[in-house]
């Protein structure tokens, strides 16, 4: 039987983060296993999952999928992981935290000849996931239909998401075509959890927010 100087969260309270393995380090998150359920084989397929997906791509499902981690022990796994990500792994996604941030991701279609739909995916932190083109053409209710629309969020997994389009004539007044997309985007990303930060309609020379 382990001497409980031995087990992961006493040992490192005593020697440091830096005398535990991988392994122990992962059991000290996790904690005690349930019944049946033995916390240092649950560790070590948590640390296996992570080797194999990689922290960047891990999911919280993907951790609730190992026997024995429910979901607060998953809450509590992921929260962690998701913690580390966000303070200390060096980020090649840009944070699109403001409007300005937004637009100069949509700077390849404000020169367009026709009217370009894209969407902005972004994660809890609001960093760039991917940038979609929906729709070319007339900015029509059928071209942008919420289908389109989330059908790609949700394989990005997207928090939330920015659209945006184009006005090749130059002008930032919003009208009601533009408001009727908004509302109908606006409310089923609301059905789905996906939240609509921003519509952002651009031109040649600035930009407006439609929301």
């Amino acid at each position: 039987m382990q001497n409980k100087q031995d087990m992961p969260r006493e040992k490192l309270n005593k020697k440091g983060a830096e005398a535990l393995t991988d392994t122990e380090l992962l059991q000290a998150v996790i904690g005690s296993g349930g019944k049946n359920n033995d916390y240092k084989q649950i560790a070590k397929n948590l640390g296996i999952l992570i080797d194999k997906t990689g922290a960047e791509n891990l999911t919280i499902n993907d951790v609730k999928a190992i026997k024995g981690i429910g979901d607060a022990k998953a809450t509590i796994v992921f929260a962690a992981l998701e913690f580390w990500r966000r303070k200390f792994v060096k980020q090649t996604r840009p944070l699109i935290d403001t409007p300005e941030k937004a637009a100069e991701q949509l700077a390849f279609i404000k020169d367009k000849k026709q009217e370009y739909f894209v969407m902005l995916t972004l994660d809890g932190a609001r960093r760039l996931i991917k940038t979609h083109t929906i729709s070319i053409g007339t900015l029509t209710a059928s071209l942008v239909h919420p289908r389109e629309v989330f059908s790609p969020a949700m394989e990005d997994r997207a928090n939330s998401i920015i659209i945006a389009h184009n006005h090749p004539s130059g002008s930032l007044s919003i009208g009601s075509k533009d408001k009727e997309v908004t509302k109908r985007i606006k409310e089923a990303g609301e059905l789905l959890g996906i939240t609509l930060d921003d519509h952002i309609i651009v031109t040649g020379d600035s930009f407006v927010s439609a929301l």
